[in-house]
């Protein structure tokens, strides 16, 4: 066996080291470095830095076509994507490209799967392997491994899990034979890409919709209130209080919403350290 793997994401890299003995990747192609943080150093993507240090060959190009002629001249058994960032055009798109997917297709087709998986209250997702088409992840599927979504799994656990998945789902399809089943477009949802308002904890929603939307977005974005105050860890308890009113009730910190109400368990003040209830109310008026 002998691969191409592209890909870019802290998932694909991880996908990537879970599935290396399957893989036996000839060449990784991964984005090149971006700048990051407050310093806007150049960093290396995930896949790169797993790359290395697994001794594997690497590409960085500005385009993924810039190694299309470098992938045809290698003739791999099989090329796989996962979380590369990227639209993948001719002529790669005509190869047959494994797509390693978070998500039990056609639910959640889209840029953030697990986050919309989190936000919606699914109770099961998983991993797919599709063959990858133009229209997004709309491909038929040769493989699915489900998972089970926890009552308190944030983005880092569930993620962790689906990596595993991943690694079973993709060891399957690369053994083979695979068969492919053409997806349901008519039962399709979307993971539309995260933006700044899907951070912001609005008091006219529900507790229960507020308290998993924190657990979707926490560690790597974070949910935050209007004030400005982060929030790390949510649950759905404490007083009645008027939606929108925050308040603080024998030591913990609570929200006010349109349905029930959210204590606020760990928070983290704009510019400053995340701390429990206890100590924010401590050092802050509220």
């Amino acid at each position: 066996m002998k691969t191409v793997y592209i890909g870019t994401s802290g998932y694909a890299a991880t996908v990537l080291q879970l599935s290396a003995s399957a893989l036996q990747p000839a060449l990784v192609v991964t984005r090149p470095p971006s700048a990051r943080g407050r310093g806007r150093r150049l960093e290396p993507s995930p896949v790169a830095a797993t790359a290395r240090e697994l001794g594997l060959e690497l590409a960085e190009p500005e385009q993924l076509a810039d190694e299309a002629d470098r992938i045809a001249e290698l003739a791999p058994d099989a090329i796989v994507l996962c979380a590369y960032g990227e639209l993948v055009r001719e002529p790669l798109l005509s190869r047959e490209i494994l797509n390693v997917h978070p998500s039990l297709l056609p639910r959640w087709r889209g840029a953030a799967p697990v986050e919309r998986a989190l936000m919606a209250g699914d109770e099961v997702t998983g991993v797919s392997i599709m063959r990858l088409v133009a229209e997004l992840d709309a491909g038929p599927v040769c493989e699915t491994e489900a998972v089970a979504v926890d009552a308190v799994d944030d983005y880092a656990s569930l993620s962790e899990r689906l990596t595993h998945a991943a690694d079973v789902a993709l060891r399957r399809a690369l053994a083979g034979p695979r068969v492919y089943a053409e997806q349901d477009d008519a039962t399709a949802t979307y993971a539309e890409k995260l933006t700044a308002a899907d951070r912001l904890l609005d008091p006219g929603q529900g507790a229960v919709a507020l308290e998993r939307r924190v657990r979707a977005l926490h560690p790597h974005i974070g949910a935050r209130l209007e004030n400005g105050l982060g929030v790390s860890a949510a649950r759905v308890a404490g007083p009645a209080l008027e939606p929108g009113l925050m308040a603080p009730r024998d030591g913990g910190l609570f929200l006010g919403t349109a349905s029930g109400t959210l204590e606020l368990v760990r928070v983290k003040p704009a510019g400053g350290r995340e701390m429990d209830a206890a100590s924010y109310l401590r050092g802050h008026a509220v």
